[in-house]
């Protein structure tokens, strides 16, 4: 009897040693939701859910020898981007991403960390929206992350986060999920979805809870995941949705840390 191959999905992304977010937090969701994980790690973390100690940067050419290890063994179905931390790192990744031109390629731009430390300098913003980001099937950024990427002040609405979608596309990704957690005044967390053609909105009650570290980099390799497992980008974002709702629900019964716990990545097994 043969056999389907399991999807295959790989994180460009910083290693957090807390275990909440970038690296392991994409592990975790891809193995939560059926995909294998494959990883690259752009730099090393020493950080908990208190913050982050110190960053340190993997080399350029060990970054580029990891990626083309996995490339020339692995089957990989679905790339996704997160901390990448300089211009240099990025220049690096979109070249050899140009070169093996993934089918799926989610971009999660992360800035930030939670307890907000700088995760990429200013210096690779640029770089990153001539470079990579015109590679994407989907980009993630959260309101402030679209509002450095474009230059402008953060949307107060919901009309303002879809003229700041369409915005977005014009830096080139097939597709732009403007995450909508920072917006206040709602009562739901709403996420829009612009494919350049139509606009979905993906609700979810807020969740009262301080342990959310880790929720983008969650959302974007569960999105991963489910393109991975060849649903569209619509239904993989719905799929991801729920998941990331249901991790954060959960969040309160890990008791894991002093500050920004975790969300519970595997809250449908244990």
């Amino acid at each position: 009897m043969s056999q389907k191959n399991i999807p295959i999905a790989l994180t460009i992304a910083g290693s957090d040693s807390g275990g909440g977010a970038g690296i392991q937090a994409d592990l975790k969701a891809f193995s939560a939701l059926g995909v294998y994980g494959a990883s690259v790690i752009t730099a090393i973390t020493a950080q908990n859910t208190l913050g982050v100690r110190s960053i340190h940067s993997v080399p350029l050419a060990v970054i580029s020898e990891q990626i083309n290890a996995v490339f020339e063994d692995l089957n990989v179905a679905v790339v996704k981007i997160g901390m990448l931390g300089d211009a240099e790192t990025v220049a690096c990744v979109a070249d050899r991403l140009a070169h093996y031109k993934p089918a799926f390629l989610v971009v999660d731009p992360v800035m930030v960390a939670k307890s907000g430390d700088a995760l990429l300098l200013d210096s690779a913003v640029e770089m990153l929206k001539t470079r990579l980001i015109p590679q994407a099937s989907l980009i993630t950024p959260n309101l402030p992350e679209a509002a450095v990427l474009l230059g402008c002040a953060e949307p107060t609405t919901l009309d303002q986060m879809e003229k700041m979608a369409e915005q977005l596309m014009s830096l080139g990704a097939a597709a732009v999920l403007l995450k909508g957690g920072h917006l206040e005044g709602t009562d739901d967390a709403v996420d829009m979805l612009f494919d350049g053609d139509q606009f979905y909105r993906f609700c979810s009650p807020r969740v009262e809870t301080r342990n959310t570290h880790g929720t983008g980099c969650t959302l974007a390799s569960a999105i991963s995941a489910g393109l991975a497992a060849g649903l569209s980008v619509p239904e993989a974002v719905q799929q991801a949705k729920d998941y990331i709702y249901a991790a954060i629900s959960a969040a309160d019964r890990l008791h894991v840390g002093h500050g920004h716990g975790p969300v519970h990545h595997f809250h449908r097994y244990w």
